[in-house]
């Protein structure tokens, strides 16, 4: 033991005392002590270890001919061309620490195994993000500013919030149960810049071994500015570990061009002289076709030499290089990372029919590419927006890949939902089931003061049947792990008739699908005002509650109309959508403005622009044209009851399976606006039912900011 003895007594004083010990006595009193090691102020060894269930949302899966479905990938119904069995995609939206530590600990960790266990992870973690997390969208003829949620604000804020040490911790632990949960023979790769590179290293060393380092890549790019006081800072660096020493990897090869000065000039038009009259004729036909040329013509079409090499560690080239506004692949997403660049990495270290996963998939390019090289995926992403615009370039990859007769696989929207508000709550979620409903109750007691407080309201026990008053209106707010059900409203109508209350809010973080504009006419008619507000996520972070930076928004509603025409197929129109969107208040951000000045908002939900002439007159004006402006897309699931949606439960009891009540939404039909069409469909394609009866039509719409609104009509198919 490499220590003096003043070090030694003030080691025992310290055990003595039970305080931490200071890390540089770790190498002095431990024979395993690691080779390298990151530490900072707060570093913990400790890793998440919830297990909460997955909700399925929504599962989507284009129709396909059966040719294309080769026996070993998945069972498919030949009536519907849908599949059925086998490996789905996986598309979670929520915190992916909570994401990993379920997928690691919990039941879906068997269907991985069973999938041949994940055998890649690409990660592009936010790093150095500053302050503007906002999104620039569409909405009719108009571009309008995204605001991030607030909890995205925090949880990127937070990263940051303390310097490099808090983004050390946020990642080493997802670090630690991405390592937990790859195969044996699996690899990591991990995208970074100059700011936190060395960090990266560090961390990576840490928990997959320094030995387990096979590259360090050079990611380099020619755009956005020069450097005038220092070197342009021009690339990203890409780690790749190995879990173990057996991993996959195939060596990828390029076209290095080398200019007329370095070869032999003459040699090379004696080749080009020397192509046959019939192979010229044959090169012509060919490109007037379209069609591509083989490799070995390189040499002798072009003036320049051609010669394939092994792919270096430093990847800057046209195949990979990034991405910018012209594009087409461009998806005015922020962090988007170009498809070339990983298609080189899934090509080089995985196979055909391997799981692939991307923990911060933002946009989905691994996922896409992931798709398009016939392998298996996960996502999750802590944004809303971002599941939305990954969800709409997967329909389009399986829309591409039928119409090309290729093979392409269902996948899943999930997320952790009213298990993750509980877990929010403080509830222990290895309880059985009756006591965790018991510990749901007294927890959103401890919260409905937090959430009014949030609201602008306050407790208030005169009332029953309320929860709380704010101005003229009694609060009702609904339970932490279950959606506002017509009885809860019917309840609070008869409770305001009861005390003669004209106006009542209800709060929910869910609401049973199409409870309104029903219930809020029904209430109307009883000379009562009801409004329905969801309750955000957002309330459970007290920081962004003080600054009042939480937003209540009302419940939208949809309209639809299915229609049945002569040969018996059926088509649902929408017929209305309303949002009540408020990102800025148009009067204040009116008297905020300078002569002259002008500012486009969102306010009540409208698009709203506010100007204010050179005498300091305001004047606001509506830009938002018609209700479908609105609408990014929107899917019809024609037998909505069709398929229960059941859910594997972990607790001390182990595991069960049980239904959660809910149905999964089907994805049998779908439209969406995408960046070079804007236009929308509002009525669907006919669908035509095997069996006459009563059928439950779901209509799912997502509006342009990544909201979803359902509405389930019941529908008598003759």
């Amino acid at each position: 033991m490499d220590v003096s003895e003043q070090e030694r007594e003030e080691i025992i004083n310290l055990i003595r005392q039970g305080r931490p010990l200071p890390a540089r006595y770790r190498a002095s009193l431990f024979e395993d002590a690691l080779e390298t090691e990151l530490i900072w102020p707060g570093k913990t060894t400790d890793v998440e270890r919830t297990v909460l269930p997955f909700q399925s949302i929504e599962h989507i899966d284009e129709p396909r001919s059966e040719t294309v479905v080769r026996p070993t990938l998945f069972s498919m119904d030949e009536g519907s061309g849908r599949q059925t069995g086998g490996w789905s995609n996986k598309l979670v939206w929520g915190d992916n620490k909570l994401i990993l530590s379920s997928l690691v600990n919990g039941p879906m960790r068997q269907q991985i195994d069973d999938a041949g266990g994940l055998k890649l992870i690409y990660i592009d973690p936010p790093f150095d993000v500053g302050s503007d997390f906002s999104l620039e969208l569409e909405v009719g003829d108009h571009s309008i500013t995204k605001s991030a949620s607030v909890v995205e604000m925090f949880a990127y804020r937070d990263t940051w919030g303390r310097g490099r040490e808090s983004f050390a911790s946020m990642l080493f632990e997802r670090l630690k149960l991405a390592h937990a949960l790859l195969s044996i023979d699996g690899a990591i790769y991990v995208q970074c810049d100059w700011r936190v590179s060395g960090v990266v290293r560090m961390l990576l060393d840490e928990v997959f071994g320094s030995e387990r380092l096979l590259n360090e890549i050079t990611w380099g790019y020619r755009i956005q500015g020069v450097g005038k006081s220092t070197w342009a800072r021009k690339h990203d660096t890409i780690f790749y570990y190995s879990k173990s020493s057996v991993y996959t990897f195939h060596p990828q090869k390029e076209d290095v061009i080398y200019d007329k000065p370095f070869i032999d000039t003459k040699r090379h038009e004696s080749e080009i002289k020397n192509l046959s009259s019939k192979k010229i004729e044959e090169i012509i036909a060919r490109i007037r076709s379209r069609q591509s040329l083989q490799p070995a013509l390189k040499n002798q079409l072009f003036d320049t030499y051609y010669n394939d090499v092994y792919i270096r560690d430093v990847w800057d080239c046209d195949s990979t290089k990034p991405l910018i506004s012209g594009s087409s692949e461009y998806l005015n997403y922020p962090t988007q990372k170009p498809k070339g660049l990983l298609k080189r990495i899934i090509e080089a270290s995985s196979d055909p029919g391997d799981l692939v996963a991307d923990f911060f998939c933002g946009s989905g390019t691994t996922l896409e590419v992931a798709e398009r090289l016939d392998r298996k995926w996960i996502g999750a992403d802590l944004g809303r927006f971002a599941i939305h615009t990954s969800r709409k370039r997967l329909i389009s990859v399986q829309r591409e890949q039928a119409k090309e007769n290729r093979s392409y696989r269902a996948f899943e929207i999930l997320n952790l939902g009213s298990y993750e508000r509980q877990y929010f709550a403080g509830i222990d979620m290895s309880l059985p089931a009756e006591q965790r409903a018991a510990a749901s109750i007294q927890k959103r007691e401890q919260f409905l003061e937090l959430i009014l407080s949030a609201y602008g309201g306050k407790r208030s026990e005169q009332l029953p049947g309320f929860d709380g008053v704010k101005d003229n209106s009694c609060v009702f707010v609904g339970p932490l792990d279950a959606p506002v059900t017509e009885d809860d409203v019917r309840k609070a109508i008869a409770n305001a008739l009861k005390h003669g209350v004209t106006r009542v809010d209800v709060l929910g973080f869910e609401f049973e699908m199409g409870i309104k504009p029903a219930m809020s006419d029904e209430a109307k008619e009883l000379g009562i005002t009801m409004t329905l507000r969801y309750i955000p996520n957002d309330v459970f972070e007290k920081r962004a509650i003080f600054k009042g930076q939480v937003k209540f928004f009302d419940v939208g509603y949809l309209e639809i109309k299915p229609k049945q025409d002569k040969s018996g197929a059926v088509t649902v129109e929408l017929s209305e959508f309303g949002v009540f969107y408020a990102q800025e208040d148009a009067d204040a951000t009116a008297a905020g403005l300078k002569n002259g000045g002008a500012k486009i908002v969102i306010d009540s939900g409208q698009v709203v622009r506010v100007s204010k002439d050179k005498k300091g007159i305001a004047r606001k004006e509506i830009l938002t044209k018609s209700w479908a402006d609105w609408i990014d897309y929107w899917a019809v699931d024609f037998d909505f009851t069709s398929q229960k949606e059941v859910i594997a439960v972990t607790s001390n009891e182990g595991i069960t399976s049980i239904w959660t009540g809910r149905y999964i939404f089907e994805n049998q039909w779908q439209d969406f606006r995408t960046k070079s069409d804007r236009k929308i469909r509002l009525t669907s394609a006919p669908h035509t039912y095997k069996v006459p009866g009563e059928y439950k039509i779901a209509v799912k719409v997502v509006d342009v900011f990544g909201n979803d609104t359902t509405k389930v009509v019941k529908f008598k198919v003759k």
